[in-house]
């Protein structure tokens, strides 16, 4: 099967992909493509010329690859008290960077919306979290069941416990 991955080049998936016997499809391996686009009539996607042109882009390089998709796994986006565990180039490496927030989450959108199997996983922040990564990736590649994935709210972070209308009041004092 080919799977698609959000972000793209998020280096500790990609082995798992063709470690389980299926194909990686990357927008920037221009070799495992035909770069036609030949989009089905009824998948559109509308982009206002007021669409900055780096959203555009990347949107316009995954096109393509969504058409051959048979499932996705998304990366969601790193929290923003993270303490990096690695170097900034194995963390680049390893969890590739998001890009611009933009066009990370239209292609969360667009792909998400789309009929096949996604597993959505939230962004490692320590080694125990990087191996539960990688023990549900294998998983989801086996069956492509995607209730393995983490649970995420729509901005692909992990939910937080709701706070009370009395906590909320404290807080804002």
């Amino acid at each position: 099967m080919n799977v698609v991955v959000i972000p793209d080049g998020a280096m500790i998936i990609v082995p798992l992909i063709e470690k389980n016997g299926h194909t990686y499809l990357s927008p920037t391996n221009f070799s495992k493509y035909n770069n036609e686009v030949n989009l089905d009539p009824d998948f559109k996607v509308n982009l206002s010329s007021e669409t900055p042109s780096g959203v555009r882009g990347i949107i316009s390089l995954l096109i393509p690859l969504l058409e051959k998709a048979d499932a996705a796994i998304i990366l969601g986006q790193r929290p923003a008290e993270y303490e990096p565990m690695y170097d900034v180039l194995n963390e680049l490496i390893l969890f590739c960077g998001n890009g611009c927030n933009n066009a990370h989450s239209l292609a969360v959108k667009i792909v998400s919306n789309l009929n096949i199997p996604v597993l959505k996983l939230a962004y490692p922040t320590t080694r125990d979290e990087i191996i539960d990564l990688i023990t549900k990736v294998n998983l989801f590649l086996k069956d492509f069941d995607s209730s393995v994935g983490d649970d995420l709210d729509c901005d692909l972070v992990n939910k937080r416990e709701k706070v009370s209308l009395d906590e909320f009041k404290k807080i804002i004092g």
